[in-house]
């Protein structure tokens, strides 16, 4: 029962650094952020973060692996299923809904952006936006309207950032904006006389 306990313990101090380390990152940047700063903002040792983490970049992967996996689960999903106007909606869904769990890393990936080129985990992210774009994209349709998909998609990514400036209740905020996002996707989808 014990050991349970411990498991649980250091867990909780893995997010607990994963959290602190994600906001530094976005208020300072990755690359002016150290693992003393990290330690001293959780009031621990540098030796402390070294228990858990390696370096900096091996806390962000960590961080990557946890809010990446439900975007990594639409993906899968939407690969074993039809492509159809219907698959691609609830493509947009789970996406809009993993992106609304992951507000603070989608801004550290806004305002990091050319710091995370050269990291493995900048590229798993671009891989993961390109293959949702492509899933809600007929290949073969005119161009206009596969951009008229990635642009759905671009909505639902920075529209995310930009509802908390505007009135009203966050669920309806989200509908609104998955709402604009889906009509968007399937404006593509129709075909045009």
């Amino acid at each position: 029962m014990a050991e349970k306990g411990t498991r649980q313990s250091r867990s909780n101090t893995r997010r607990r650094i994963q959290e602190v380390a994600l906001e530094l990152f976005a208020e300072q940047g990755y690359e002016k952020t150290s693992l003393r700063e990290i330690a001293e903002a959780l009031q621990v040792t540098k030796p402390a973060i070294y228990y858990h983490y390696q370096s900096k970049e091996e806390i962000l992967e960590s961080i990557f692996q946890g809010v990446g996996r439900p975007v990594a689960e639409a993906i899968e999903w939407a690969r074993g299923q039809p492509r159809t106007l219907e698959t691609k909606r609830e493509l947009l869904r789970r996406y809009e809904a993993a992106l609304n769990d992951t507000v603070p890393l989608f801004r550290f990936l806004r305002q990091n952006e050319a710091t995370l080129r050269d990291l493995q985990v900048g590229k798993e992210f671009n891989d993961q936006m390109t293959e949702i774009g492509e899933l809600i994209t007929d290949p073969g349709t005119p161009l206009t309207e596969q951009l008229r998909c990635m642009g759905a998609l671009l909505t639902l990514h920075f529209g995310t950032f930009a509802l908390p400036h505007f009135e009203g209740d966050a669920e309806e905020k989200r509908t609104a904006l998955l709402s604009i996002a889906t009509e968007m996707m399937e404006r593509a989808q129709t075909p045009r006389e």
